[in-house]
């Protein structure tokens, strides 16, 4: 490097939080065994069991584990949205099924509208979100 020159740096990917439901885990682990390509293309989170889902069915990926979404994980989750360190949230979620933590999802989803991050919560609109990972927005 000569006098006056900078390093340069890669471009930081943009974070993607992936969640869902007990009865779509195995539809999470799925979407990620069939995407890893372009799952690659982010910096990945995910709530605890759905990660281990995700790590499993595709072992390059690397995610980011935090707790399991009953025991805070929604809200670590909703906490980095917050902070703008998740740019997109993908989360398979089951109409069909109460949950006890229910007030959490939507404190979760209510963040990524309030944020303005794109948020797809079926297949159909995750795979718009991966298949263009420069529309999501990068951490300034």
């Amino acid at each position: 490097m000569t006098d006056g020159e900078t390093p340069t740096t890669r471009p930081a990917k943009p974070a993607l939080a992936l969640v869902a439901h007990d009865q779509k885990k195995e539809a999470m682990a799925a979407f990620a065994r069939t995407h890893v390509a372009r799952l690659a293309a982010f910096d990945l989170y995910a709530t605890g069991t759905t990660g281990g889902r995700i790590m499993e069915a595709a072992p390059s990926l690397p995610v980011t584990r935090l707790k399991s979404g009953p025991l805070g994980g929604d809200q670590q989750i909703g906490a980095l949205i917050a902070e703008g360190r998740i740019q997109a949230l993908i989360f398979f979620v089951d109409p069909l099924t109460p949950m006890p933590h229910d007030v959490d999802v939507k404190a979760l989803t209510r963040l990524a509208e309030l944020y303005d991050i794109p948020m797809a919560l079926n297949q159909a609109t995750a795979e718009l979100i991966i298949t263009h990972p420069d529309s999501v927005a990068r951490p300034a």
